[in-house]
């Protein structure tokens, strides 16, 4: 394709990119969501690549990967699930989904087969732009995809809170000296609450450090969020206890 009119996201077609672009991949059956979001992406100097199917989407992305691609979870033929875990066979390529509000299911198992976030439809375009290149960010900082040490990092002011220690220039992670890997959401969340060991963060509190002031969330995404974040530490560490529930008022974390 030579033609760079947004509007021919329509046509499930690829947007070409020019050699100093960032590319992402969108991949979705409704074509209305692919021009809207190619346009929004192509104004804020990315390139886009779209795909009305699954089918479609893993040849190309096997071929000749973006630098990130969007998923929509439901589709016909192959859905964002099986695209997804065919992907993960051969590719690293860091993945967004989209999903439905209320498909917790397919929320918790897109990240546990790799994808690197999540966001709820009806989605603001101003939280998918901001996710997409925190998580662009983050695999700038490592280089072929593996993790270089934190010490090293001079983007950012580090948090170090004894065994937990953040990078947010890279979005990263480590407890006891071994990464983590996070979400950026389960990032957010979890800055907010090291920032101030030992103190009471309610739910809107929490909300309005992960997302835009123009997204809603329900106590249960923010609730969904932390029980996948305490896994993802016990996993390397079953004693983790570090982030605490204190029912009807929030989270907060000890350092202790």
């Amino acid at each position: 394709m030579t033609s760079n009119n947004p509007q021919s996201a329509a046509s499930g077609d690829a947007i070409p990119d020019t050699a100093n672009s960032t590319v992402i991949a969108l991949v979705d059956d409704d074509r209305n969501i692919l021009t809207t979001v190619s346009i929004a992406l192509q104004s804020e100097g990315f390139a886009t690549r779209v795909y009305t199917d699954g089918e479609a989407a893993l040849k190309a992305l096997a071929e000749n990967p973006p630098d990130l691609a969007v998923f929509d979870i439901k589709m016909p033929r192959m859905d964002g699930m099986e695209l997804l875990r065919r992907l993960r066979q051969t590719s690293a390529l860091p993945v967004i989904f989209l999903t439905s509000k209320d498909d917790e299911s397919d929320e918790e198992a897109g990240l546990e087969m790799g994808a690197d976030d999540y966001i709820a439809k009806p989605f603001s375009l101003r939280l998918l732009l901001a996710r997409i290149r925190a998580i662009l960010r983050r695999g700038e900082a490592q280089p072929g995809g593996h993790a270089e040490p934190m010490a090293q990092s001079g983007d950012g002011a580090m948090l170090d809170r004894g065994r937990l220690v953040m990078d947010p220039a890279r979005h990263a992670v480590t407890w006891d000296g071994l990464p983590v890997s996070l979400t950026v959401t389960e990032f957010l969340l979890l800055e907010a609450l090291a920032s101030r060991p030992g103190v009471i963060k309610s739910r809107n509190q929490l909300m309005d450090a992960a997302y835009p002031d123009d997204v809603f969330v329900d106590d249960r995404t923010v609730d969904s969020h932390i029980k996948r974040m305490r896994r993802k530490f016990r996993a390397s560490d079953p004693e983790f206890s570090a982030i605490n529930t204190l029912y009807g008022a929030g989270y907060s974390f000890d350092d202790g």
